[in-house]
């Protein structure tokens, strides 16, 4: 049975046991697995199932089912710890992501893409909860920009690997995917005999929380989940369909994108906690717009494909930013709300996500541009939404609009 322990008790251990190591490692593990598979998807649904824009928006809508499932997080840690259901739920992301090749048909890659898609939610879910928990308020904004550069070091090292030998090795889809998900089920089980069970200083409530004075925080989160979802569903879609780019190529812009991103996301982490939460999001969403409205331009006046590498790299580098929506909650968060929320976020967040791939693949059909026109509006509404976020937002003061009543009533 693993040992349990206090954060404070966790001090004594040496430090490669102790908390925010063990997010590091399992912040590392987890992209091993999805970010190869994220990597290879495009190429292999047309490749080995000839898959075309409404299928690949089906695959995706599929994938976030357990996205919008993830509030039965509240009720699985009735039963178990949550660093428990965090870890076996990266052993299942490794292992489903190992076997994707061995279904190389339209209904066999839905299914092993819903068990991967359950272990990446599920851990996901958690994971957000415990970083939280763990990481003291004033160092979280640095922490988890540290934490985030870490992420995209372990999958430099995998993208170089495919760069390197997918051609040079004649690669197989098989192989790849073999040796990436194992590896991320094999750390998570070593997490999972290494460290002791870490208790939070507060108990967390296990069961629905909805609270009123949340609402913006939900918000975003439901808009972030509906942009998130034509950025990742569509966005190496059309390198891949319009463009004609092969795994070394896709994967060589997504390590682009990684290098990119482990140089920002500390400096973002400084800016955060330099500028606050309102300032970076609201840089984020004027970003998106810009950017989605050029994808539009990719198609609707021909722009070539420098052009829409460019904005790949710029997309990716402003969502890197969606860590403030987490330093903002922490801020607002009653510390018993935090476990309970983050799986009532996480549900919220995919809400759009379970229709809006499959509705937007076949109005890829028609006309991709308006597929990029629509996430534009979404993230000016988001940006209109932010504007709505205090300088110094904490609990009480969790929207501007809170101090507009009280200047009223005087």
């Amino acid at each position: 049975m693993m040992q349990k322990m206090t954060l404070a008790e966790a001090a004594s251990l040496p430090k490669w046991r102790r908390p925010i190591p063990l997010l590091f490692l399992m912040a590392a593990a987890l992209p091993i697995a999805f970010s190869t598979w994220f990597a290879l998807l495009n190429n292999f649904v047309i490749e080995v199932a000839n898959f075309d824009g409404a299928d690949i928006g089906l695959l995706h809508t599929v994938r976030e089912i357990p996205g919008f499932l993830s509030f039965g997080v509240i009720f699985l840690i009735l039963i178990v710890r949550e660093q428990i259901l965090g870890l076996t739920s990266l052993v299942l992301l490794g292992l489903a992501t190992a076997v994707t090749a061995w279904f190389p048909t339209l209904g066999g890659i839905l299914m092993i893409t819903l068990l991967s898609s359950i272990g990446f939610h599920y851990y996901e879910t958690v994971n957000q909860s415990l970083q939280l928990q763990w990481l003291d308020k004033r160092r979280a904004p640095k922490t988890l920009g540290w934490i985030s550069a870490g992420a995209s070091a372990s999958t430099i090292l995998v993208y170089v690997l495919i760069i390197m030998t997918w051609e040079r090795l004649g690669l197989s889809y098989n192989t790849v995917f073999l040796a990436t998900g194992g590896l991320t089920a094999a750390l998570a089980l070593f997490a999972l005999l290494a460290y002791p069970q870490f208790e939070s200083p507060t108990v967390q409530v296990k069961k629905m929380v909805l609270k009123k004075r949340y609402w913006l925080y939900y918000a975003l989160q439901f808009m972030a989940g509906a942009r998130r979802q034509i950025f990742i569903v569509f966005a190496g879609f059309m390198m891949v369909e319009r463009f004609g780019y092969e795994v070394h190529e896709l994967t060589s812009l997504y390590l682009i994108n990684l290098v990119a991103n482990m140089l920002i996301a500390p400096m973002i982490g400084g800016f955060i906690a330099r500028f606050g939460e309102q300032r970076t999001l609201l840089i984020e969403y004027l970003g998106l717009v810009l950017v989605f409205l050029a994808y539009g331009g990719v198609y609707f006046f021909g722009w070539g494909v420098v052009v829409a590498m460019v904005l790949y790299v710029v997309d990716h580098m402003l969502f890197s930013m969606a860590l403030a929506l987490k330093t903002y909650f922490q801020k607002i968060a009653d510390p018993e709300d935090i476990a309970p929320t983050a799986a009532v976020a996480f549900t919220i967040n995919h809400i759009a996500a379970v229709f809006l791939p499959v509705v937007l693949g076949l109005l890829w059909l028609v006309s991709p541009a308006a597929v990029f026109v629509l996430a534009a509006l979404m993230a000016a509404t988001s940006f209109g939404l932010a504007l709505l976020i205090p300088r110094a937002p904490e609990k009480g003061y969790e929207t501007r609009l809170q101090l507009a009543r009280s200047v009223a009533a005087e």
